[in-house]
């Protein structure tokens, strides 16, 4: 019951709204394209436009890719055919980021929302966010 996240190794990280979440148990980053995944057989990748997420997934191994939208459209031709989950659409960015693609998250807020969704833990998600109180706000309705 992990959650594996794919990172570009391009990615800025000084900008990388995961950045700090290293080390946590429930979460495994993976460099693309150095290091190798692991066996994906039965992931979701979370996706705009897919199928929602729900509690039935929760058993599943959650795929995040973490790059810009241009890299992370490359990142998935070059994964193994996966099922794929979208999060709720009502779901609002705190990110500062221009243009933001519409339903577009900081890949933290997607991990937030999909943990929520799926009754993992989110204790310490969002400690290194600096928009944590600003994206818990804007959604506080929402939940």
């Amino acid at each position: 019951m992990k959650t594996v996240i794919v990172r570009h190794r391009r990615e800025n990280l000084k900008k990388c709204s995961l950045r700090g979440l290293e080390k946590r148990d429930d979460l495994r980053f993976y460099t693309y394209p150095i290091q190798q995944l692991p066996d994906l057989t039965g992931a979701i990748l979370l996706k705009v436009g897919a199928p929602p997420l729900t509690i039935e997934d929760q058993e599943r191994t959650i795929l995040l890719i973490d790059g810009t939208w241009r890299l992370a459209a490359i990142m998935e031709h070059q994964l193994p055919p996966l099922e794929t989950r979208s999060l709720p659409t009502h779901f609002q960015t705190a990110y500062p980021r221009t243009p933001n693609p519409e339903g577009g998250l900081a890949s933290v807020e997607a991990l937030y929302i999909a943990h929520r969704i799926l009754g993992r833990s989110t204790e310490g998600l969002l400690d290194h966010y600096y928009w944590k109180e600003r994206f818990l706000t804007l959604n506080q309705r929402v939940w």
